[in-house]
């Protein structure tokens, strides 16, 4: 068989927000990067001092040839009516920092008094991300209860929850005198994109496990057990994410590209491999048989997200049948064959997660990769000002050819608008034709601005430079800047409208959290869902022993 022309696939099919909306953890995954790159690093529990209630202060790290990150954590009460996940609480059950290096008594003093406080706190240049979490309250006093009791927690209730704790947002990158990403961004261990974050999840985990068992021992001194490993790895960290999350891949197209480009370099590369060895096609059957289980443990009330499920169960048994019939290791190209008849017959959901899905045998593939999804944002944000319109007229025809063909002279291609909400701080979708404050719209209407260009440019002189042609269009700067970006990274830009009325924002979410590696999409409405991260993995003394395959071990 000759060697088939495989291509990258095309942003204007990959960009689609129904597509990206549709992707799910792979080994690219944030949190499953993290793992591989500490899992030979040394972890402690430096400090644990909580009371008998389970409220103090407690100190993990990470340890390797004398560099050491610490998470440090603060457990307080708080009332029932305090407790919230939405960004303007003020009140947390616990709150966390990622410290650089081992805390001193004088840090931990200093961080007591601030890290509680979150945003109205501040912390130093020491200190890497900070974040603050929830107990899951029936999840959390149900496994006191049981371990003091002297018995394990009712597993069918674990879960349907999945976690003892939900974050309610991980901060990093300078904010409320965090370090700044230059501090340590030469720093290998870390390199890739949130590593610091995924760390601070992967202890905040630890700690949950840690103070129940705490609780349940105080309680019942003689009577109470230790939390089951088992039952332990099959927790992980619940997450409530809002549209705070959206404008990120919109304001970051360059770091957007990466993440993309990397998922479909390793599709092009696996693609294009000839012989496929039957190890790795057992690795990828074995992973495929034990996600389908996972898939039965994803509980949702959203209509929306069970349509989905009950859409790729169905389209998953279809795959089964033709993986069981049709594939063979004899066949030259396996992968692409795969590939292509998953796109011919499957719907979005299901082709994405098999794209996920065939990277699992391919340590020697994705490894390098994980490098390559950070970017130098600000080498690119300067405007080629030289350049001639022309050039730009081509970009925007050859990159955008599906957003200067929208008609936004229709209500429907118009219906949304994006604000800060003033009572939740933080960005929020209105419909422009029932609701008030449109004139507060946040430049993320960037297929609309796309257009406006366009339309600017075919009026404009074909000769003039950028230069020129700015000094009468200034309101369009921003979208020429992105122009020119995605000519040299065609995966930076959401080939659609993100104001439209078909607009389901979670898709956007979805996006970024498929690449953190969360499991189980939970939408509570359009606008914001809940999720998992960490179930199945290994416990820290694990690390150094585990498989890479873990996240497929959860809940069957």
């Amino acid at each position: 068989m000759n060697k088939p022309d495989i291509k990258f696939r095309e942003p204007s099919l990959v960009m689609k927000l129904s597509r990206l909306g549709s992707f799910h953890q792979s080994k690219l995954s944030f949190l499953r990067s993290f793992i591989r790159e500490f899992k030979n690093w040394n972890y402690s529990r430096n400090l644990f001092d909580l009371d008998d209630e389970g409220y103090g202060t407690a100190v993990y790290s990470f340890e390797k040839k004398g560099r050491n990150y610490s998470l440090v954590c603060f457990a307080q009460y708080i009332k029932s009516e305090e407790r919230s996940d939405r960004v303007i609480a003020t009140k947390w059950d616990a709150a966390f920092v990622l410290h650089d290096g081992i805390p001193s008594k004088h840090d931990i003093d200093r961080l007591r008094e601030n890290v509680p406080k979150q945003e109205v706190g501040r912390v130093s240049y020491k200190e890497l991300t900070l974040s603050r979490a929830n107990k899951s309250v029936r999840a959390f006093d149900h496994v006191v209860n049981s371990l003091s009791e002297g018995k394990q927690p009712d597993k069918e209730l674990l879960k349907k929850v999945g976690y003892l704790y939900r974050t309610t947002a991980v901060y990093g990158s300078g904010k409320f005198g965090l370090a700044d990403r230059f501090r340590i961004k030469d720093r290998k261990e870390i390199y890739g994109p949130f590593r610091l974050e995924m760390m601070l999840v992967y202890l905040v985990r630890q700690f949950t496990f840690d103070q129940v068992n705490h609780i349940a021992k105080s309680k019942n001194p003689n009577k109470a057990v230790t939390l089951n490993e088992n039952i332990a790895r099959n927790l992980g960290i619940g997450n409530s994410t809002g549209l705070g999350m959206a404008p990120f891949i919109v304001n970051h197209p360059t770091l957007l590209h990466n993440w993309i480009y990397c998922r479909e370099k390793a599709l092009k590369e696996i693609r294009s491999i000839k012989d496929v060895n039957k190890n790795d096609f057992d690795i990828f059957k074995d992973c495929f048989k034990k996600s389908k289980s996972t898939i039965d443990t994803w509980l949702t009330e959203s209509q929306f997200q069970i349509n989905k499920i009950n859409s790729l169960r169905s389209d998953l048994d279809k795959f089964t049948i033709y993986l069981e019939n049709d594939c063979s290791i004899k066949t030259n190209y396996m992968w692409n064959k795969i590939y292509l008849w998953v796109e011919e017959n499957l719907g979005e959901e299901c082709i994405e997660y098999i794209v996920s899905m065939i990277m699992e045998p391919y340590d020697k593939i994705i490894d390098p990769l994980i490098n390559d999804m950070s970017s130098e944002e600000e080498k690119y944000f300067n405007i080629p000002a030289h350049r001639k319109v022309s050039e730009l007229k081509k970009i925007l025809e050859n990159n955008y050819k599906l957003i200067i063909k929208i008609n936004f002279k229709e209500k429907n291609s118009t219906t949304n608008f994006w604000f800060i909400s003033k009572n939740k701080e933080e960005p929020r979708v209105a419909n422009r034709y029932e609701e008030h404050g449109s004139e507060l719209e946040q430049p993320l209407a960037i297929a609309r601005d796309i257009k406006q260009l366009y339309e600017k440019v075919l009026k404009a002189k074909q000769t003039e430079t950028i230069a020129d042609f700015l000094l009468n269009n200034d309101e369009v700067r921003h979208v020429v800047r992105r122009a020119f970006i995605v000519e040299k990274f065609p995966y930076s830009e959401i080939q659609d409208n993100t104001i439209a009325a078909s607009l389901v924002p979670i898709d956007m979410l979805r996006l970024k959290l498929s690449f953190f590696g969360a499991v189980k999409f939970d939408p509570r409405s359009d606008k914001w869902l809940r999720i998992n991260m960490y179930q199945g993995a290994p416990l820290p003394h694990e690390m150094k022993l585990s498989n890479d395959t873990w996240v497929y071990n959860s809940l069957h």
